[in-house]
């Protein structure tokens, strides 16, 4: 998996956050500002835009210049953390021209660090944390069973499917939602949505051939 893949992974983000834009609007309406749709489908297309024609085949370079556009482009709270997920991306995979499939869960893992070092959330509180980390177990599982890619897409996406389910059960500790209380742990969480979203982009790039 080279830089091609880097590629078309930005390509399915832009191409299902822009298909998906009205749902997440729909959907962060209920909890939040309702610009969670505008944000990301300009955020991933910023993203994607920035690094299209670019001749880097260093893959952290590629990852952290695609970050580096999404904050200037969408530079929200939900932009901002995104964009910190590709930039810690980058930074882990700096000076690989290649990676193997095997590694997917840590590009997914080193993502989830930069979200969470910047917006300081743990698991459990009601995040896209909540989306991607239950994916990243179930991948992670798969692969030590050894089971093809197919299998392992497979995992993570009902990992992702699970733990946005799981996110109508907790009670909210960021952003606006926060301000419901109690009541919040009724409402899926918009952003595990997104976490979802983007398990689905990953699987799509994946099993390209």
């Amino acid at each position: 998996m080279e830089r091609l893949f880097i590629l078309n992974y930005l390509k399915e983000l832009s191409s299902i956050m822009n298909e998906k834009k009205d749902y997440l609007i729909e959907l962060d309406s209920v909890v939040g500002d309702g610009d969670l749709g505008l944000t990301m489908s300009d955020g991933f297309k910023s993203a994607y835009e920035a690094i299209k024609i670019s001749k880097e085949k260093d893959l952290g370079r590629l990852l952290f210049a695609a970050g580096k556009a999404m904050s200037s482009a969408v530079p929200s709270t939900m932009g901002t953390l995104m964009a910190s997920g590709f930039m810690q991306a980058g930074k882990a995979f700096k000076g690989k021209e290649t990676m193997e499939f095997e590694e997917i869960t840590e590009l997914l893992r080193s993502y989830a660090e930069g979200i969470m070092n910047r917006g300081k959330a743990k698991p459990g509180e009601k995040t896209f944390i909540d989306g991607l980390l239950p994916a990243i177990y179930k991948m992670d599982e798969a692969l030590a069973k050894g089971l093809n890619e197919r299998q392992v897409m497979e995992a993570g996406m009902n990992g992702a499917i699970e733990g946005y389910n799981s996110t109508a059960t907790m009670l909210a500790v960021h952003g606006r939602a926060a301000t419901r209380g109690e009541a919040s742990k009724k409402l899926k969480d918009p952003g595990a949505a997104v976490a979802v979203l983007m398990l689905q982009a990953l699987e799509k790039s994946v099993l390209i051939k």
